[in-house]
């Protein structure tokens, strides 16, 4: 088994411990990019670890009631048989070079589109409170029912999309939808539609256990540590360097040249750091103004992008 993979593992986990996104997002592109793993290998491996692992951060959201259940029951049933289908159509597609550099195009849609889901989901929750009461919300079933379908299928077909991607539209279907009960209720409905994309791989037999035994020995312990220090940990931080790494990593799949993507990066991490100390010049002393909240966190929040 390897140990690299296992750590690689490790820190996808953390990861998604402390922002409850970027499973596939990071942990495929890893596979692909510095591993070496076939992208089609790559999405059906992370594919299983990701239904081993998203029950965790589920069951804890389903303790605290931060799950709408009438929400998971409509995206699972689009989401469940569209993620099935996701695996037929890549089947279909055939498994030669050609197949592969779709999949690995595909991907890096996917990522950008994960990273602006995860800018827009940090915008939402500034101009929310967790301590807010719950607004009540109307479930609207068609719509609902083809979101799941769309995320299922680019599940399917890339591994990733079941957490940052659903989130996205569910942020513009719901707008009440408080940030907690969002979270909680992504998490949840991901753990059937990643397990149908596994089941679909293992199907045609495109599963490789040992991969995803190694991916699992470093995530589970990953996403036990991230969940145990999210509350200390600055938030912001971690979805600003997440964004950044998932551009560079969607850059890198759609084949953008080495210093592009390393001048892509740093203007980035150039924004992240203006954006931050435009923060603190305008408002100086925010942190002292909420109760409760250390420097660090404050800090952490000026830095999310």
């Amino acid at each position: 088994m390897d140990l690299t993979l296992a750590l690689a593992g490790l820190g996808v986990g953390i990861v998604v411990g402390l922002t409850g996104m970027g499973g596939g997002a990071l942990m495929t592109p890893l596979l692909v990019l510095v591993f070496g793993v076939p992208p089609v290998a790559a999405v059906s491996s992370d594919l299983a670890a990701s239904a081993v692992m998203k029950p965790f951060g589920g069951w804890v959201h389903a303790r605290r009631g931060t799950v709408d259940w009438k929400l998971v029951a409509w995206l699972c049933a689009g989401s469940v048989p569209s993620a099935f289908l996701g695996v037929l159509v890549l089947r279909l597609l055939g498994d030669d070079a050609s197949v592969q550099h779709t999949i690995k195009v595909s991907l890096g849609v996917a990522l950008l589109l994960a990273a602006a889901g995860l800018l827009l989901k940090t915008w939402v929750s500034r101009r929310q409170r967790g301590d807010d009461p719950p607004a009540p919300i109307a479930v609207r079933p068609v719509p609902t029912l083809l979101l799941g379908a769309v995320g299922g299928l680019i599940v399917g077909l890339t591994s990733v999309g079941s957490g940052s991607l659903i989130i996205v539209a569910l942020l513009a279907l719901y707008p009440k939808l408080r940030a907690n009960d969002l979270v909680g209720t992504d998490l949840v409905q991901a753990v059937p539609l990643v397990l149908s994309a596994a089941i679909g791989h293992a199907f045609f037999g495109d599963l490789h256990l040992d991969l995803t035994a190694a991916v699992l020995l470093g995530s589970i312990p990953g996403v036990l540590l991230g969940a145990r220090i999210s509350s200390r940990a600055p938030a912001g931080i971690v979805r600003t360097a997440l964004v950044i790494v998932l551009l560079a990593s969607a850059l890198k799949l759609l084949d953008v040249p080495t210093p592009a993507v390393g001048i892509a990066s740093g203007a980035a991490i150039l924004a992240a750091v203006s954006v931050a100390l435009l923060r603190r010049a305008v408002s100086p002393g925010a942190a002292a103004r909420v109760p409760g909240q250390t420097r660090a966190a404050a800090d952490g929040e000026r830095l999310s992008v």
